[in-house]
C-alpha cells in the first residue's frame, strides 16, 4: 500500500467518528424524550375519570366546588355554595349566546380544541411577556371544573387536554354546553347560570334581558374581580360594547336594543 493510499484512508476514519457518536448521542436523547412523553401520556390517560356518567346524570359536585371551599376553610371561612341546575332549555338563548361569543364562537365547528385560537392567544402572551389571553374552549374549561384543580403546569393541562377529548368523543355537542352553563363559577360560591341570575338579578336564567345576558356572559373571565352588576370597570364597559355590537349583528336583538345597550355600557 503506497503512503498515498494511507493516508487519505486514515483521516476518513479518524473524522467520522465523533461525527457518528454525536449522531447517536443525539438520536438517544430526542428518543428518552419521546419515551417520557409517551409514559406521561399513558400514566394520565389510565387515571383519567370516567366522563359517560354525566353523559345523563347532572353532577352534584365538581373538582372546583370542593377546591374553593377547601380554600375558604384554609382561612377559617365557611363558602356557601348557591347552585340551582337548568336545563339547557330553561336558559336565556341570549345568554348562551353571549357566552359562545364571549368564551367559544366556534364550539359547534371544533373538536375540543381550537387551534387557531390557541395560537393567537400564545402570540399575544408571548409579545405582551404575560398570560392576557386564554386560548381554551368550553370543552377544556368544562374538563377544568368538573376534574381538576387549578394549576398552570404541563401535567394538568395534558390532563385537561385528554378529559377534553372525552368529553367530545362520549357527549352530544348541546349536553357538553349545558353542563358547562351550569357548572361554571359565577362569583364566590354562585355555580351555574341559574344561580347567577338569581343572585344578581333576582330572577331565573330563563327570563334575562339582552343587557343581563352580556354582564354575565363578560365577567366569567375572572368572576371573583369582576361585577356583573357593576360597570365602572373600564375592561367590563369594553367587552360588554364588543358583546352587544357581535350580537346584533348575529340579528338576536333589532336596532333600538342595541342602541339602548350601548347607552347602558358606555356609562
Amino acid at each position: 500500500m503506497t503512503e498515498v493510499d494511507e493516508i487519505p484512508g486514515e483521516e476518513t476514519i479518524i473524522a467520522a467518528k465523533p461525527r457518528k457518536s454525536w449522531l447517536r448521542l443525539t438520536g438517544f436523547f430526542f428518543f428518552g424524550v419521546l419515551v417520557v412523553i409517551g409514559v406521561m401520556a399513558a400514566a394520565v390517560y389510565l387515571t383519567l375519570p370516567d366522563v359517560t356518567v354525566v353523559k345523563d346524570a347532572n353532577p352534584k359536585e365538581t373538582a372546583i366546588m370542593k377546591y374553593r371551599e377547601a380554600q375558604s376553610l384554609e382561612k377559617g371561612k365557611k363558602l356557601r355554595r348557591v347552585h340551582h341546575w337548568a336545563p339547557l332549555s330553561r336558559i336565556s338563548p341570549l345568554l348562551i349566546n353571549a357566552v359562545l361569543i364571549s368564551e367559544d364562537d366556534k364550539f359547534f365547528q371544533h373538536e375540543g380544541f381550537d387551534w387557531e385560537e390557541m395560537r393567537e392567544s400564545m402570540e399575544k402572551n408571548l409579545d405582551r411577556k404575560k398570560v392576557v389571553r386564554g386560548g381554551s374552549t368550553i370543552t377544556q374549561q368544562l374538563a377544568k371544573n368538573l376534574y381538576l384543580r387549578p394549576a398552570r403546569t404541563p401535567w394538568r393541562k395534558l390532563q385537561e387536554a385528554l378529559i377534553a377529548r372525552k368529553l367530545e368523543k362520549n357527549l352530544r355537542k348541546r349536553r357538553i354546553l349545558e353542563l358547562y352553563l351550569n357548572v361554571i363559577e359565577w362569583g364566590d360560591g354562585i355555580y351555574g347560570a341559574e344561580a347567577a341570575a338569581r343572585i344578581n338579578f333576582g330572577k331565573s336564567a330563563a327570563e334575562l334581558s339582552p343587557a343581563e345576558a352580556i354582564r354575565l356572559a363578560s365577567v366569567i373571565i375572572n368572576p371573583h374581580r369582576y361585577s356583573a352588576i357593576s360597570n365602572t370597570n373600564k375592561r367590563m364597559r369594553n367587552k360588554r360594547l364588543l358583546l352587544a355590537e357581535r350580537m346584533f349583528k348575529r340579528t338576536l336583538y333589532d336596532e333600538s336594543t342595541y342602541q339602548l345597550l350601548k347607552d347602558e355600557f358606555s356609562q
